[in-house]
């Protein structure tokens, strides 16, 4: 390819027993996913053209190479080798060890792809934990495995999960373990390395002075130690170590406002750019409160762009073609500009 051409996204295909299948066909199907290809199974992928309607063939494609030659509106598929041989049998809508193998399979070679310097950026339709679990994937989730794929001499990049829409950008501390577990893991040292990570990713994406809100782990931000001491001995620490650094950080802030101070809405500009968050649902609720067709979930940390939907597997509607690919689309949609290194603080 010539170095003047933006290289292809790697979208992989999710779940197979998800909506993840189909609602990537469904943005080929609009048009939505030029200089993209998908890495996954060309059976399940052919379900899910069907599932979506209309003529949308599926081309099969063994190198990138190929792309070229794949005529506009199909769906070209990277099929991925070692993939369960009956995976397409997996039932629609049930976790299944098939299914979770694939997602990983694929997922595993998206990263290789774009460590390669054949892709400019992964995005990651969803999978399912319980389908992980069963295949014997080690990882809970699309962020840690990608962290361990993305490990150099043995040595993982420090990585965090930011949630973003049109008002609200959050980055968790914590994400996919107990609430127990999470509580744990609030530590100075963690606290401080999200604020880092945060303020870094905010100025490669075009902010020149990030505005970070930290929020509180406890109610009303501990109240000064009434209702925990996390705040006064971890959280606010970590914040005056990172103004130090000349990073506009402040809190700890109240858990329950700071979300409504930080929205950027139409006669409401937020007063902060972003919020770092302690725990997974403290931080993601009020985002996916928003709209979860909006979200988009992106990997800060990794050295490669990966971008994904806010939301899961959806098996209660998978297999319908009614899923909307609204948040996908606004997923394709960052990785395009942070791959192509234009500022992508304004709505994906």
């Amino acid at each position: 390819m010539a170095s003047s051409t933006p290289l292809p996204l790697a979208i992989t295909m999710g779940d197979a027993c998800g909506i993840g299948p189909e609602i990537v066909a469904r943005l080929f199907r609009t048009g939505e996913a030029a200089r993209a290809f998908v890495v996954g199974d060309v059976a399940v992928m052919r379900r899910a053209a069907g599932v979506v309607g209309g003529l949308l063939p599926v081309a099969p494609i063994d190198a990138l190479e190929q792309l070229v030659d794949v005529p506009p509106d199909c769906v070209p598929v990277l099929q991925v080798e070692g993939l369960p041989a009956d995976l397409i049998a997996a039932p629609v809508g049930q976790v299944d060890a098939r299914a979770g193998r694939a997602a990983a399979l694929a997922i595993e070679r998206a990263v290789a792809l774009v460590q390669d310097g054949r892709a400019g950026g992964i995005v990651t339709a969803p999978v399912h934990k319980e389908a992980l679990a069963a295949a014997g994937v080690p990882y809970p989730g699309h962020t840690e495995m990608l962290q361990a794929l993305a490990a150099r001499g043995g040595v993982a990049p420090p990585v965090r999960m930011m949630l973003a829409n049109d008002e609200l950008r959050t980055v968790l501390v914590t994400i996919h373990m107990s609430l127990r577990q999470a509580i744990e893991a609030v530590t100075f040292d963690s606290v401080l390395e999200t604020i880092r990570i945060a303020h870094a990713a905010a100025l490669r994406q075009g902010l020149a002075r990030p505005r970070i809100a930290v929020a509180g782990l406890n109610p009303h931000a501990g109240e000064g130690g009434l209702f925990g001491e996390e705040e006064t001995t971890i959280i606010a620490p970590a914040v005056a170590a990172a103004r130090a650094e000349g990073i506009d950080a402040s809190g700890p802030h109240a858990p329950d406002t700071v979300f409504m101070r930080a929205r950027n809405a139409a006669g409401h500009p937020g007063e902060f750019d972003l919020v770092v968050a302690m725990t997974h649902d403290h931080g993601l609720i009020p985002v996916k409160y928003l709209g979860v067709e909006h979200g988009v979930n992106v990997t800060l940390g990794l050295p490669f762009v990966r971008t994904s939907p806010d939301h899961g597997t959806a098996f209660d509607i998978a297999g319908r073609g009614t899923a909307d690919p609204s948040s996908l689309r606004a997923a394709l949609r960052m990785a395009r500009t942070l791959a192509a290194g234009v500022s992508a603080w304004s709505a994906p």
